[in-house]
């Protein structure tokens, strides 16, 4: 015990030793060209901050910087820029420029009693009445304008002010909304997220049209700088959760975040662990579904999947189609889901256990059926279930690689003809195919890919343990699994809640999924501040067909 706890005593400062060398050598090989133009301010002069900003910028040749004169009478010198594909054209030709320069009213308000010029007055003219656009921010250093450009924004710079105006252009050309892609919808909702941050957010923002909902910007990347945000029912979230969500996000070192899976990697809790920490969706309803629980979703620009924390099992095999339907058939769904993931997991070593170890466990016309289909065949039944099991997860992945109306066919075809083909060489047995067969769709009915990825790695080692102990070996590593989730947490949330720690409540939507009229209270694992979803709404209704309040116990008007 005391060399165990030494041990980790050592390795913990090595660690954090490691890091910390390396976070001081990165910070001394690059800093961002952003963070060095922090505190430096615009020049007055529009000849010497247009050349600060392209010798920032070096030889970009998307960069658009368009000169021209403000008002008529006593023209003063101005320039946009900004980058073209991520600003509209439009916007800036019709808005800014036609604006600025053919909006006669700023001759007669920047002009002192004598006629000269009044620049700051320039400035605030067209802050205040030139330029016919929403967003418009005010910009002191370098830093802002470029920030701005990269972008999609649009920087106007005024001859003798050091200030700049920044105004919302953004344009680029995104995907539209589309039906999701990774998640199938039998009832509901057929769209999904896209690239667009802003579009995301807007999706949840129309389902929950909640003054509470708050969404916090954050930008995460070095070079990247790519937007973040961090969306919470403030009434509902407990803080704790949303400051520690918040913490571990700025705590990212990275110099791009190129999609959430990023995100995810560097703020889960046990990185060493198959199963998923964070769960992730494509489906609007499905993030404000937990939203109104209590999580808190990361939205990151540039992926249509969203991250939710925390996560517990239990929610990898929950679909939102579970409470589109009524009660009974949600359940019964859901069940189906549960018994497919445990054949995903167990069918193959199940199938080396019996057929090795235990075949009095079998019928006798079984075995002998078993036994006939396996007279020719050379290998082992683990050496038969590894190739079968590798060759299946080969044409999955093809079938993934393959362009969309190809993949499936490949995928069929390929499973038949080499399944098919494996039996009348004499390499597996015909029981085998059907197991594989099997095993491969119990797999394909879960929900989530993530948690469906975890029972395929497990598999392998259970069809080892299987081959080493028979049913004992699968006992012996289904504890350690079973005892690995217990130790599980998810942002402080134990990872198999709410079956243990046991809550009565909240295992309403578990194995089943009760009624709604019965969930009338939020999953308490998450904390939330307002624990009531479900308020006193029982209705009975006679055999008149009348309704009546089944809690007042109140009964229909008689006539008088």
């Amino acid at each position: 015990m005391i060399k165990a706890g030494l041990f980790e005593v050592i390795k913990s400062k090595w660690f954090s030793g490691r890091k910390k060398r390396m976070t001081q050598h990165l910070n001394e090989r690059f800093q961002s060209k952003l963070d060095q133009l922090e505190e430096v301010p615009i020049p007055s002069a529009l000849a010497e901050a247009l050349s600060k900003v392209k010798e920032v910028l070096k030889t970009s040749n998307d960069l658009v910087i368009r000169e021209f004169f403000l008002g008529r009478d006593q023209p003063s010198r101005a320039a946009v820029l900004f980058i073209d594909g991520l600003s509209a054209s439009r916007v800036t030709d019709e808005f800014i420029l036609q604006a600025g320069m053919f909006d006669t009213r700023l001759d007669l308000l920047h002009t002192d009693n004598g006629g000269r010029q009044d620049l700051e007055q320039i400035e605030d003219d067209l802050r205040r009445l030139g330029i016919p656009i929403n967003e418009l921010e005010v910009a002191s250093s370098l830093k802002e304008v470029v920030y701005a450009a990269l972008t999609g924004d649009a920087a106007v710079l005024i001859d003798g002010v050091p200030r700049a105006l920044t105004l919302n252009t953004k344009g680029w050309v995104q995907r539209g909304i589309e039906e999701p892609s990774t998640e199938s919808v039998v009832r509901g909702p057929r769209d999904s997220f896209t690239e667009t941050i802003r579009t995301n957010t807007a999706m949840i923002r129309r389902r929950l049209r909640d003054p509470n909902l708050c969404v916090e910007s954050m930008t995460v990347g070095r070079r990247s700088v790519t937007d973040i945000a961090v969306m919470y029912l403030e009434d509902v979230a407990d803080p704790k959760l949303v400051e520690e969500v918040k913490r571990r996000i700025n705590g990212i070192d990275i110099d791009a975040v190129l999609e959430s899976g990023f995100i995810e990697q560097f703020i889960e809790d046990h990185h060493i662990s198959p199963f998923p920490m964070i769960q992730n969706t494509e489906r609007p309803d499905k993030a404000v579904a937990n939203i109104l629980e209590g999580r808190v979703i990361i939205v990151s620009d540039g992926t249509p999947f969203v991250l939710i924390a925390p996560a517990v099992f239990a929610q990898f095999y929950q679909s939102p189609e579970d409470y589109y339907e009524r009660f009974l058939i949600g359940t019964l769904i859901r069940l189906i889901r549960i018994i497919s993931m445990g054949m995903a997991l167990l069918l193959p070593s199940l199938y080396i256990a019996f057929s090795s170890f235990h075949p009095e466990m079998i019928p006798s016309r079984l075995v002998i059926a078993m036994a006939a289909g396996r007279s020719t065949v050379p290998f082992p039944s683990i050496i038969e279930a590894f190739l079968m099991e590798v060759t299946m997860e080969i044409l999955r992945e093809a079938s993934v690689r393959l362009p969309g109306p190809i993949g499936p066919t490949i995928g069929i075809v390929g499973a038949l003809v080499v399944g098919q083909a494996a039996v009348q060489a004499g390499i597996v047995s015909p029981i085998m195919v059907i197991i594989v067969a099997l095993t491969t769709i119990g797999s394909f009915a879960s929900p989530s890919y993530s948690a469906a990825i975890a029972l395929r790695m497990l598999r392998f080692p259970m069809m080892i343990a299987a081959s080493l102990f028979g049913l004992y070996g699968i006992m012996l590593l289904m504890i350690f699994i079973i005892v690995h989730l217990c130790t599980l947490k998810s942002f402080g949330i134990p990872y198999l809640s709410p079956m243990t720690p046991m809550n009565l409540n909240a295992n309403k939507d578990t194995l089943i999924r009760a009624p709604l009229q019965w969930m009338f209270k939020r999953p308490e694992p998450f904390q939330p501040k307002d624990s009531i979803r479900v308020g006193d709404t029982s209705v009975e209704v006679d055999k008149e067909g009348e309704s009546t309040n089944a809690t007042q116990g109140s009964k229909p008007t008689e006539p008088s």
